[in-house]
């Protein structure tokens, strides 16, 4: 895949859909999305059950995510949203270590990797797939067709360049592509340090999950939900 596209040091939400993987799922029909009624807020569906624990080796990966943190800045993170700017400053402050010891990414990558995914699981609702190596992780969510591999952002956020067969791009239905694309594109604009971060990918994943909700809506198949079976 090539990089993502810069112009004079800046960058949008829609880099993020570039290179993206076409899902097998069948394409909601769309003519144009100008009839599409602006997301709002209360389109997610609140996770109102608990969800399942996250495999072990996710939980492991978190937890360790949550020592790096803890011993560097003495401030315990606790898997909510509003915490992840914490983890964009261990990012910053890890990608000068990566620079001089390469090898360190293939150690911090998956627990940041773990911890963002985890907490966008508890946001939105999904499952994870994290069986063999790390490259074949993937985050599914459940109440849109979405899916990609959360440690290959967090190695993204940390090499600050595409990281190839990490599969950090989204998985999306065919027929939702270009509608994601419009509504990235319509985000403002970021330098590029702060587009590989954490929050900055939480906030993408979220104008994501808003518009795919609200396409799911005026299909009047708002009450759909996928398994990992779906997405094979």
């Amino acid at each position: 895949m090539a990089e993502p596209p810069k112009s004079n040091g800046k960058m949008n939400g829609v880099q993020h859909v570039n290179g993206v993987a076409k899902g097998d799922g069948e394409a909601h029909e769309h003519d144009h999305d100008d009839d599409l009624d602006a997301p709002e807020e209360g389109v997610i569906e609140a996770v109102n059950e608990p969800l399942p624990p996250p495999p072990p080796t996710i939980a492991e990966l978190c937890a360790a995510a949550i020592r790096f943190v803890a011993s560097k800045y003495k401030v315990s993170l606790d898997g909510a949203p509003d915490t992840l700017s914490l983890l964009d400053q261990y990012v910053r402050d890890a990608r000068t270590a990566v620079q001089e010891r390469p090898e360190s990414i293939d150690l911090v990558a998956p627990a940041i990797g773990a911890y963002l995914g985890e907490v966008m699981r508890q946001e939105f609702g999904g499952e994870w797939f994290a069986e063999g190596s790390y490259e074949s992780y993937r985050l599914y969510f459940t109440n849109v067709y979405l899916a990609f591999n959360p440690i290959g952002m967090a190695r993204e956020a940390l090499s600050m360049q595409e990281e190839e067969g990490w599969n950090a791009h989204l998985t999306l239905e065919p027929g939702a592509r270009e509608l994601i694309a419009e509504r990235l594109e319509a985000m403002p604009e970021v330098d590029e340090e702060e587009y590989y971060l954490p929050t900055t990918r939480f906030d993408v994943i979220t104008g994501v999950v808003l518009t795919l909700r609200a396409l799911a809506e005026q299909g009047g198949v708002g009450d759909i939900r996928f398994t990992k079976e779906d997405y094979d």
